[in-house]
């Protein structure tokens, strides 16, 4: 989706402006020093120039069927409350603030349209966890732990995973998560298959379709779906062509349905 050839909320983004590091410091240092007069214009040329910013992040969340005019609003609200809380006198790009604040944004928007509902209470533990989350990396500098959180909140930590996962977005099976040479990996390439009891006889007849392979669809069939690697890391350690190789492996697992 080319959001930056079509118009978004009556906004034609490709005239938007990008102000360089230097205009957004000296227009930060407006808003937080400046007079009454100079706070509002500059915050209004700072939102201005950065609505490419909240393109480039709502282009992340492409092709979840969500309005593209609201996702953008909600993007320019999460801008907005950046600019209002960023400390200028911090040593860090306001991009680098920003960008956190605005994905916050839309998350918090898509999880409250879920159909999916989550108690009211799970959903306050969960923001709270976010949010000293957020606090914890300025202060340490890196990505803090689940029992630094729940420390923090004084939680059990079981009920600090609980929230997150709760209010933890759900992603498509066939979402890409990798694309090399053609070759698409796909997130449930990336699941593994929890057999119950019931399902041995499954598990048996696999072993045995997998016996009758040849011993170059085994290594084929054993590197792809057991070691996770791509057709084209497969094709460079066997030394042959990444067509060869996803040849042998529609082969193989053609044998194997059969």
């Amino acid at each position: 989706m080319q959001y930056n050839k079509v118009e978004i909320c009556g906004v034609n983004t490709s005239e938007l402006t990008v102000l360089t590091e230097k205009e957004k410091r000296a227009l930060l240092e407006k808003i937080k020093n400046g007079s009454k007069a100079e706070k509002k214009s500059a915050r209004e040329r700072m939102i201005n120039g950065n609505l490419r910013l909240v393109l480039s992040v709502i282009r992340r969340f492409a092709g979840r069927g969500e309005n593209p005019d609201d996702l953008f609003q909600v993007g320019v609200i999460g801008l907005i409350k950046a600019i209002d809380h960023f400390n200028p006198d911090m040593d860090v790009r306001f991009s680098t603030y920003g960008v956190p604040m605005i994905i916050g944004e839309v998350r918090r928007y898509l999880r409250d349209n879920n159909p999916v509902r989550v108690s009211r209470s799970m959903r306050d533990i969960a923001y709270h966890a976010m949010q000293v989350k957020e606090k914890l990396i300025n202060e340490m500098n890196r990505e803090p732990t689940v029992e630094e959180i729940s420390e923090k909140l004084e939680l059990p930590r079981d009920t600090v995973v609980l929230a997150l996962e709760a209010i933890a977005e759900p992603v498509s099976l066939y979402e890409p998560i990798f694309s090399d040479s053609g070759e698409t990996v796909y997130v449930m390439d990336r699941i593994g298959d929890n057999c119950d009891d019931k399902d041995w006889l499954d598990e048996i007849s696999m072993k045995d379709a997998i016996k009758n392979l040849s011993d170059r669809e085994k290594k084929i069939i054993g590197l792809r779906f057991f070691k996770g690697k791509t057709q084209m890391e497969v094709a460079s350690e066997i030394g042959i062509s990444q067509a060869q190789v996803s040849r042998i492996e529609k082969s193989a697992l053609s044998k194997i349905k059969n």
